[in-house]
């Protein structure tokens, strides 16, 4: 930090490098661009004048030039749109002016790039924000958990049923890569609310590069006849000359592109829009087999008959990087660009002149933490989300002195959560299947291969990352033919935030996506039995432990010390290398309180399975039905995390039952963080008393004089692990 005072004089010399640098600084950006308007203050690095987003000047064969029309002839009226003189922008809307954006999102894949376009809209936004989203079931799911759990301030989310709109556009033949869902578009008028007049739609593969209310400002250039905002199309897919008989759909001139649009939804709903285009299409359809871009096939041809509906928007608001685009003739430099658009399937891979700063830009959003984008709208008064004024209410009456402050903190923390981050498959419906529920941070994630090997049934996986991790996780998977081969394992990332590790959250939300009637409460660092899937789903189905009373069936865990070792294929393989010391039970030596109850001794001989206790610290791995009760959100961090969850369950009366064939081995890796911190510190030590003290009282509250058995578990020692 600079000292305070006054500033010390140039001298000449100074004075003479100074006036240097701004000179050079100035000729090297090309003196005053042509433009015809001056702006107080200008833009960065151009004092005195803004750009024009209409006259865009690009470097070509070497020398600076004006961007004329693409090749070939523009429409009348239209086509110059990109080179017309530099008009007066309109004034931004008031800053706390509510803006309506529409998209359609269905799929995984589309789920996860939508979360990187409202990141992008996020950054630069300074008004508020009302997100349309017209989505199928999964992503309806994944993005309304996303939106509820990431509490972004001033941003409303409205979904769509696409199921109910598929009957609208089904009869459209498309050849197009996103099915029926890119027909969507074309029916937005009829579906959103009828009191709502504007609105911007967006493909789900456009990144902002500015801030979303500028485009918004652009619905003042329209007359009073024109409906719909688009820019050019950037290639020269619509003048039909990409290769021999190459037939697209009409369009005037060039046409243009759809992956971003203006709608006066007021205007096309008094114009009879259905009516409008229904007929067009069919016309067309006559002649043509099928759309091959989807709405924009349409949209154009309505235009094509109908041009007065078009307001022409500034090329620089979609930067098409499709295959043959010409995009670059219009943008100069890195400040032109307002949004660009990944509109081809190859989507990142896309060859380009300008990819590489393109790919930097959209994966500098794509790993950018989502927690910073909480931020409000000051001078703005919104709705605050769903549960965000009680949260800041405990928040605030924490007390930063406490020396749990940071476990309590952690307790409250609302971790963004993107369930089913992966393409996933639900196993078909069976009455006794199970599920592995585990969580995991990046540290572990080389586990997953071998436990894809271990248990070939579905998994539910919380994986505790940032975003940049999310990406390096996402890589990991397609790069490994294990893993990308089994669409049986939902992966559901928890985004990272606080100090502290926030394990029985990430178990609960693993917990709560498993779709199979029972689950196996297992740890990411254990490998089961390769034999164990198919033995618990006939054990369930020979007990049927939701059925009469309730039961938790234990598999018994045990541990090596070895990094290199053979995994034991049966019961009888397992107690030869006990035996020989290749094995222990569980935490044998440092902790054996957490799984002596479960009497290895009598596991030995048992052929059938044999009921145990409930007893203070008893932490076991079990199989229990989809519906038991949640872990405890309170632990976080090391410590008492399955212990509580196992006095729940006794508490509800869940027998404990140990199965006599089953197991599960622990491998030994380096102690978490959190393991660290808790064998080094006391007030840690203190701070996980305390939450179970305040456990108790819980339980108490809840069950009553059942609960007063659970006190032995305070008055032992902590464990030393």
């Amino acid at each position: 930090m600079l000292p305070r005072g006054r500033p010390r004089a140039l001298g000449a010399a100074g004075l003479l490098l100074l006036l240097l640098l701004l000179l050079t600084g100035f000729f090297l950006l090309g003196g005053y661009p042509e433009c015809e308007r001056r702006e107080p203050g200008g833009r960065a690095g151009v004092p005195g004048c803004a750009r024009c987003p209409l006259t865009p000047r690009v470097p070509l064969d070497g020398q600076l030039r004006e961007a004329a029309a693409y090749d070939g002839d523009p429409p009348a009226g239209h086509g110059g749109h990109n080179r017309s003189a530099c008009a007066p922008q309109p004034p931004l809307p008031p800053k706390c002016e509510l803006l309506h954006v529409a998209i359609v999102c269905a799929g995984y894949n589309s789920s996860r790039e939508v979360v990187t376009l409202v990141k992008s809209m996020l950054f630069y936004r300074k008004n508020p924000l009302h997100l349309h989203l017209v989505t199928d079931a999964m992503a309806r799911n994944i993005l309304g958990t996303l939106f509820r759990t990431w509490m972004v301030p001033a941003v409303v989310v409205s979904f769509y049923d696409a199921e109910e709109l598929k009957p609208q556009i089904s009869w459209i033949p498309n050849k197009h890569y996103s099915g029926l869902y890119g027909l969507m578009k074309l029916v937005l008028p009829g579906i959103l609310p009828s009191s709502l007049t504007q609105v911007i739609v967006l493909d789900t593969d456009v990144t902002f590069a500015s801030d979303i209310a500028e485009l918004w400002a652009l619905f003042a250039h329209f007359s009073d006849k024109q409906v719909i905002g688009l820019v050019e199309n950037q290639s020269d897919w619509y003048l039909g000359n990409l290769w021999k008989n190459h037939r697209p759909w009409p369009a005037l001139g060039r046409g243009f592109n759809t992956g971003v649009i203006l709608l006066r939804l007021d205007r096309l709903r008094q114009a009879g829009w259905e009516q409008m285009w229904k007929p067009i299409a069919r016309r067309v359809l006559l002649t043509l087999p099928a759309t091959s871009l989807a709405d924009q096939d349409i949209f154009n041809a309505v235009i094509k008959e109908h041009p007065g509906l078009v307001q022409p928007l500034p090329c620089v608001w979609n930067v098409q990087l499709s295959d043959h685009t010409l995009a670059e003739r219009c943008y100069s430099e890195t400040a032109d660009f307002k949004v660009i658009h990944w509109n081809s399937p190859k989507k990142l891979r896309v060859k380009n002149k300008h990819a590489e700063f393109f790919r930097n830009l959209y994966l500098t959003f794509l790993g950018y933490d989502g927690k910073l984008l909480r931020r409000e709208l000051f001078g703005c008064p919104s709705q605050l989300p769903p549960g965000a004024e009680q949260l800041q209410g405990a928040l605030a009456h924490l007390d930063e002195e406490d020396p749990c402050f940071e476990f309590r903190q952690q307790q409250l923390t609302v971790h963004r959560v993107h369930i089913t981050f992966l393409p996933h498959e639900p196993p078909p419906p069976r009455p006794h299947d199970v599920t592995l529920v585990a969580q995991l941070s990046m540290d572990r994630l080389q586990m997953l291969e071998v436990l894809c090997r271990h248990w070939p049934g579905p998994m539910s996986l919380a994986l505790y990352l940032t975003d940049a991790e999310a990406q390096q996780f996402l890589h990991f998977v397609e790069a490994s033919p294990v893993l990308s081969a089994r669409q049986d394992v939902a992966y559901h990332v928890v985004y990272r935030e606080g100090p502290l590790y926030p394990v029985n959250q990430l178990r609960n939300v693993a917990l709560a996506q498993a779709l199979t009637p029972y689950v196996f409460l297992s740890d990411i660092d254990f490998l089961p039995a390769y034999s164990l899937y198919d033995y618990l789903r006939a054990s369930i189905e020979q007990l049927e432990p939701g059925s009469r009373q309730k039961a938790a069936l234990v598999v018994p865990a045990f541990e090596t010390l070895h990094y290199r070792f053979s995994f034991p294929s049966s019961k009888a393989e397992l107690l030869a290398l006990l035996d020989a010391g290749l094995l222990y039970t569980f935490r044998h030596h440092e902790w054996p309180r957490g799984h002596v109850p479960t009497d290895y001794a009598r596991w030995r001989e048992a052929r059938v399975p044999y009921r145990v206790q409930w007893a203070a610290d008893y932490e076991p791995y079990v199989v229990v039905p989809r519906d038991c009760p949640r872990y405890d959100p309170r632990f976080v961090g090391f410590g008492w995390n399955k212990v509580a969850h196992i006095v729940e369950l006794d508490a509800q009366e869940y027998e404990l039952l140990v199965l006599p064939e089953a197991f599960t081995i622990h491998l030994p890796h380096a102690p978490s963080l959190d393991l660290s911190r808790f064998r080094a510190s006391p007030a840690y030590r203190d701070c996980l008393q305390a939450l179970k003290e305040e456990f108790h009282q819980d339980l108490s509250r809840h069950y009553g004089a059942a609960a007063l058995k659970y006190l032995t578990a305070l008055q032992q020692p902590q464990s030393p692990a």
